[in-house]
């Protein structure tokens, strides 16, 4: 397991959330403007530094941009949510759950 270095990001709006990197040079850091296709959706991960998602083609392995018809539900509910950037080791991870996430609606 690689070290990572933790930051404070704040996105235009002013928001702030922490981030952790590995590298500054990655091959889907500061990646271009994407145009999605009518009736295609573009799907982000959460860890957008290292993640297969609309960004990489399926070709490439990710999963490209995804038709609206591949969708079969919506997310309603959190069931739970853990802070595991906090947790020293799995082990940990009990302590880092946020409890007042659980069953909250999905805006």
């Amino acid at each position: 397991m690689m070290p990572a270095a933790r930051y404070i990001e704040t996105l235009p709006n002013g928001r702030t959330h922490p981030i952790l990197k590995l590298t500054w040079q990655g091959p889907l850091d500061n990646t271009p403007e994407f145009v999605v296709p009518k009736d295609h959706l573009f799907m982000m991960g959460d860890n957008r530094d290292n993640s297969l998602d609309s960004r990489v083609a399926q070709s490439d392995g990710g999963v490209g941009y995804v038709p609206m018809e591949n969708l079969i539900g919506r997310a309603e509910v959190v069931l739970g949510s853990v802070d595991f950037l906090n947790a020293p080791s799995l082990l940990a991870w009990p302590a880092e759950f946020r409890v007042a996430r659980v069953l909250k609606r999905v805006r």
